[in-house]
C-alpha cells in the first residue's frame, strides 16, 4: 500500500502548500504549517465536468423542507441524571461529544462511571490511550464499579481502534484522549493539530455511519480551551467542560455547544472515594455555610441553562491608597462591574470613586446574565455602609443606565426556587413581581428604580 498523499495547511489562513516551510506564503505567519492527509479523488464524468454535479446519478435534489420525514431523537440515559441534563436528555445514537477538563479533573473517572451504567443496556468500548489496562481495572475496582461489563483497549492507532470496533459493533466509544491518537497516513508526531484533525474525522465519520455514539476526552491549553485545532469544536456534536475549584471537591459540567439540547447546561458533581456522586441540590453549595447576615454579601438566582441555581455574591470596599483605585471582579464581567459602579453614584447617590471594589460570586460559578446587577450593587452597599442585609432576603434584576430595574426572564422559576429554600424577603424588577400571596412565607418586593430598592435592602 503505497503513502498518502498529503500537504500543508495553514492554521490561521488556511492556505495549502505542497511542502513544509517556516513561514506561511500568503499571511506571513510563522509556524503555522500543518500536514493533513490528502483523500483520493476519482476522475468525474464529462457532464459532471462540464456542470457540476449536473447529471451524476447520485446528486443531490432539493426538498422542500415541510416534505422531510423527520423523528424524534432516540435518547439512552447514561445512569448519571447530571450529565443526561448537560446531554439534554440523555446521548443520541451517532452523537460525537468531546469532554474537556484540566488534568485530574475527574473527565477519565466520569466516563467510566458511565460506561459501567451502560452495560447492560448499551454495549460499549473504553479505549485508553494514556493509561494500560492493569491501570484503568485498577480504578474501576477502586470505584467499584462492575468489570464483567466493560471492554477495554489500550490503543493509540485509529486503524487499528477502528478495525476493533467494526469487529465487536458497539454502541457507545470513549477515546481517552484525542490527542493521543494517530494515524498511519500522516507522519506528524500524535497531538499534533493535523493527527488531531484526522483522528478526530475519522471518529466522526464512523460514528455517522453506523450510529455509534462517541466520547472524546480532550485536553485543555493553560488558557483552558481544547488543546489542537478549533476545527476540533466544530466537528463534533457537543462539547462539554469540566470545571472545579482546586482544593474543592465540587465539579462543575459545562455545555458549551449542543447540536440535541440547550447550551450552557449545568451539572455538579462530588468527588469521592467512590468517584463522582451526583449533586441533586446545587443550590445549597453556593451558599455561605453561616446562616448569619453578614456585611457585603447578598444572595441571588441565576439560571444556568434550564435550572435556577441560588449563588452568594460578595463584596468588598475599602478606602484605596492609590490614585486609581481598583476594580477587581472575580466570576462576572470586570467592565460592567465598572458600568455599575457608574450608576450606583449618578442614580444611587453613593458614590466609591475613591475606593477599591472587590466583587466576587461564590462557588467558582461564572454568571454571565444581567441577572447580577442588582445583587451586585446591594452586596457593595452593604459593604461600603458596613451593615448587613436583612437575613434571608433575595434578589435578582437588571440594572439600566438610566437607574431603572429590568425584568429578567423565568422570574417565576427564580421566585419558586428562593421560597423552595426558605427565603422570605425578594427584591425583584415589578415586571417580575407575581401576584399577592403566589408564593407562601415570601414576601416579594417589586421595585422600578434603584433608588427604590436601596431603600428596600
Amino acid at each position: 500500500m503505497g503513502k498518502a498523499k498529503t500537504a500543508y495547511v495553514c492554521a490561521e489562513c488556511g492556505a495549502d502548500h505542497s511542502k513544509w516551510q517556516g513561514q506561511c506564503a500568503d499571511c506571513g505567519a510563522w509556524n503555522t504549517l500543518a500536514e493533513i492527509a490528502l483523500e483520493p479523488a476519482g476522475k468525474a464524468p464529462a457532464a459532471a465536468r462540464r456542470t457540476g454535479w449536473a447529471g451524476r446519478a447520485d446528486a443531490p435534489a432539493v426538498t422542500a423542507l415541510k416534505d422531510v420525514r423527520h423523528a424524534e431523537e432516540a435518547r439512552v440515559s447514561t445512569g448519571i441524571g447530571e450529565l443526561d441534563r448537560v446531554l439534554g436528555g440523555g446521548l443520541v445514537h451517532g452523537a460525537v461529544v468531546l469532554v474537556g477538563g484540566d488534568p485530574g479533573i475527574g473527565k477519565s473517572t466520569l466516563l467510566l462511571q458511565a460506561v459501567a451504567k451502560l452495560a447492560g443496556t448499551l454495549p460499549a468500548l473504553y479505549v485508553t490511550g494514556e493509561e494500560s489496562l492493569a491501570q484503568v481495572a485498577g480504578r474501576a475496582a477502586r470505584l467499584g464499579l462492575p468489570l464483567d461489563g466493560i471492554h477495554a483497549l489500550a490503543e493509540t492507532g485509529i486503524e487499528r481502534i477502528l478495525d476493533q470496533a467494526a469487529a465487536m459493533k458497539p454502541g457507545l466509544i470513549v477515546a481517552d484522549s484525542v490527542q493521543t491518537l494517530w494515524t498511519e497516513q500522516l507522519s506528524a508526531a500524535p497531538g499534533s493539530v493535523s493527527q488531531v484533525r484526522e483522528t478526530a474525522a475519522r471518529l466522526v465519520r464512523y460514528a455517522k455511519e453506523t450510529a455509534t455514539s462517541v466520547f472524546l476526552v480532550g485536553h485543555v491549553t493553560k488558557e483552558g480551551g481544547i488543546a489542537g485545532p478549533r476545527v476540533l469544536e466544530h466537528m463534533v456534536d457537543a462539547v462539554l467542560y469540566f470545571e472545579g475549584e482546586s482544593g474543592s471537591r465540587f465539579r462543575v459540567l459545562r455545555a458549551f455547544k449542543n447540536r440535541f439540547g440547550a447550551v450552557n447546561e449545568l451539572g455538579v458533581f462530588a468527588m469521592g472515594d467512590k468517584g463522582l456522586r451526583e449533586v441533586p441540590n446545587p443550590s445549597a453549595i453556593f451558599l455561605s455555610g453561616s446562616r448569619e447576615p453578614q456585611p457585603g454579601s447578598c444572595v441571588m438566582v441565576t439560571r444556568e441553562g434550564t435550572r435556577p441555581l441560588l449563588v452568594e455574591v460578595q463584596a468588598l470596599v475599602d478606602a484605596s491608597p492609590l490614585s486609581n483605585p481598583r476594580r477587581v471582579a472575580v466570576g462576572m464581567e470586570g467592565n460592567r462591574l465598572a458600568m455599575l459602579l457608574a450608576v450606583l453614584h449618578r442614580h444611587g447617590g453613593v458614590g466609591v470613586g475613591d475606593q477599591d471594589v472587590f466583587v466576587n460570586i461564590v462557588g467558582g460559578i461564572r454568571v454571565q446574565e444581567t441577572a447580577a446587577d442588582l445583587p451586585l450593587l446591594l452586596a457593595v452597599l452593604s459593604s461600603l455602609r458596613d451593615r448587613p442585609l436583612e437575613a434571608q432576603t433575595v434578589a435578582f434584576g437588571e440594572v439600566g443606565l438610566s437607574g431603572e430595574i429590568r425584568p429578567v426572564p423565568n422570574g417565576e422559576e427564580r421566585l419558586k426556587e428562593a421560597a423552595t429554600h426558605g427565603f422570605r424577603r425578594a427584591i425583584v424588577p415589578k415586571a417580575n413581581a407575581p401576584k399577592a400571596g403566589a408564593y407562601k412565607g415570601l414576601e416579594v418586593i417589586a421595585v422600578e428604580r434603584l433608588a427604590d430598592a436601596l431603600s428596600a435592602a
